[in-house]
């Protein structure tokens, strides 16, 4: 043990970090094409405050812009802070719900960013902005050459086919077979070319898989694999995580405290946030969330599932796991329950007499299914830790049911007309029901238990190096701080391209 320590320490900080060298000649053609295109790329400061930092020549023009147009300018919609309308919408304050105890049967606040209002409706999209824009603006990736790779259980790969057409770049979007329809219909619009892999949701490594083989045998393919892509991490610690900050500055009241966050793992992407907010609120938790039929990080498991949104059966290489307070399983019963009761107009109306305003009930179906499993998560972790009035517990609506609603018409098919009757079943079994089991508070060993779980994806099997896992742990949180501290950079190299293409000066 002690010697694996000290091997850590020559890892170099570059295989850590986010690659940022300058391919000078790709640069050239990429800025070229850039100019072209109309293709203005955002910062990451301009992402997290658009209405102070967005030219406002740019906010004009969006005003004739619909939200998942394609067009150049919407990467300028990258941002929690869209106004929540499909079109022309400018900026306003971070998209959130608030839930009250009537809904959560708990005392703590329970608040969720909403990604509905990004554009594709999902906050994906930034992620995948967080992993090419680097490249693009480096010239590591030319698109003039290169196709970029997107392995995907549905909305990343949605994200990435989006984002990289608004930057004139040919992508290839991957996601298993068992996907919603809704995904595949609208890919098949906007993506150079979609491969469906076997499986469902859990089946991670027959997308890798295609992945290597795709890298075998094709030339010009660049792979952003979310699993192991520091931009995806890097994105949501510096404009998730200030989303986080900004919502709870403006819901709590004086007396209130931040008590944790919660999310589920899928990519881990989104964990980042919370990298960001344990820097600014050092005592809230953070509780991580799988599928119970998928139990990797609770019992080292394997299985299905059908909460849509969390791929697993391995820990992500960006999961930075010593920040991880505890882990549970929602079972997907309870997402694919709490689904109908959210959206059939008999779940609606048992809501509102049960207390919940109508106002809210009206926007449930900004909560896709993944987005539910984050709200039963929520509502764990306050009952778990006996949370009071005094207590916030944010979390992230990843997507909204614009993209399931196949999915409510294969259960309406499948289990019949929804009532009152199964309403209230639902309501108390699913809402006022959630209890505390399948959850594990974790202790040191038990988090380096989850964290050497990379090691047979990620070493094994995928070609990452023993050295940087170690390092990961044992020089933590450095290992981190130095992929955070690239946010400057970045946008440094983002205003320098702009500059070379010239477009933001003939604005």
């Amino acid at each position: 043990m002690i010697a694996l320590q000290v091997q850590t320490t020559e890892v170099t900080e570059e295989r850590e970090m986010i690659d940022l060298s300058i391919v000078q000649d790709q640069l050239e053609r990429t800025a070229k094409r850039a100019r072209e295109r109309g293709i203005i790329v955002p910062t990451f400061k301009q992402m997290r405050d658009p209405e102070k930092y967005v030219p406002e020549k740019i906010k004009e023009k969006l005003k004739g812009i619909g939200l998942w147009d394609l067009h150049p300018l919407n990467l300028f919609r990258i941002t929690w802070k869209n106004e929540p309308v499909p079109e022309g919408g400018l900026y306003g304050p971070v998209n959130r719900l608030v839930f009250p105890p009537e809904l959560t049967g708990v005392d703590a606040l329970i608040i969720g960013l909403v990604g509905k209002w990004f554009p594709t409706g999902s906050h994906k999209v930034g992620a995948t902005f967080g992993c090419l824009a680097p490249r693009l603006v480096t010239g590591q990736f030319d698109p003039t050459f290169h196709k970029a790779v997107w392995p995907s259980t549905g909305n990343y790969c949605r994200g990435g086919a989006y984002v990289a057409n608004l930057l004139a770049c040919d992508s290839i979007a991957i996601l298993p077979e068992g996907m919603s329809k809704e995904r595949f219909e609208w890919l098949s619009k906007i993506a150079g070319e979609v491969i469906a892999t076997p499986g469902t949701e859990s089946n991670v490594w027959e997308i890798f898989q295609k992945c290597k083989e795709l890298e075998r045998t094709r030339e010009n393919v660049m792979i952003f694999n979310q699993f192991d892509e520091f931009g995806n991490h890097l994105w949501h610690y510096a404009v998730t995580g200030p989303a986080m900050e900004e919502v709870f500055g403006e819901e709590a009241r004086d007396n209130q405290r931040l008590a944790g966050i919660f999310l589920t793992s899928g990519s881990s992407g989104t964990l980042g946030c919370a990298d960001y907010i344990k820097e600014k609120f050092p005592h809230a938790v953070l509780g991580v969330g799988e599928a119970w039929q998928c139990p990797t990080l609770l019992l080292n498991g394997f299985g299905e599932h059908r909460i849509e949104g969390i791929g697993d059966k391995h820990v992500p290489w960006i999961h930075n796991v010593r920040n991880t307070d505890l882990v549970m399983a929602i079972d997907d019963e309870f997402s694919m329950s709490l689904i109908r009761l959210f959206n059939e107009p008999e779940g609606q109306d048992y809501l509102v007499k049960q207390g919940v305003p109508p106002a809210l009930v009206e926007k449930l179906d900004w909560l896709g299914i993944s987005s539910v499993a984050n709200l039963v998560g929520a509502i764990k972790l306050a009952k778990y830790y006996e949370l009071t009035s005094r207590d916030v517990v944010l979390t992230v609506f990843t997507d909204s049911m614009e993209l399931y609603q196949s999915r409510l018409r294969e259960m309406r098919e499948k289990l019949g007309p929804y009532y009152r009757e199964q309403a209230a079943i639902d309501y108390h079994r699913f809402l006022m029901g959630i209890d505390t089991d399948k959850v594990q508070e974790l202790t040191y060993w038990d988090r380096r238990r989850i964290h050497n779980l990379k090691y047979y994806t990620w070493v094994e099997q995928m070609g990452k190096s023993a050295e940087e896992l170690l390092a990961q742990w044992y020089d933590w949180p450095d290992y981190w701080d130095r992929i955070h501290k690239q946010v400057e950079e970045i946008d440094r190299l983002i205003e320098e391209f702009n500059e070379r293409t010239g477009l933001l000066k003939e604005l």
